[in-house]
């Protein structure tokens, strides 16, 4: 089994945004064949990776 297999999705994460904001960031997203979801999970790791973070260190 692969690493990225092992790591279920077992949380959430609320972020209260405005609804004009949620909805063209769900539409740009749309365009360009990607999910909101994806695009928050991958700027978290980004995020962590700038900073020397993995999420064996939280």
């Amino acid at each position: 089994m692969s690493a990225k297999k092992a790591k279920k999705k077992n949380s959430q994460f609320i972020v209260r945004i405005n609804d004009q904001e949620r909805a063209e960031f769900v539409n740009l997203c749309e365009e360009l064949d990607t999910s909101a979801a994806r695009e928050v999970r991958r700027f978290i790791r980004e995020f962590m990776t700038q900073h020397n973070r993995t999420s064996s260190q939280a």
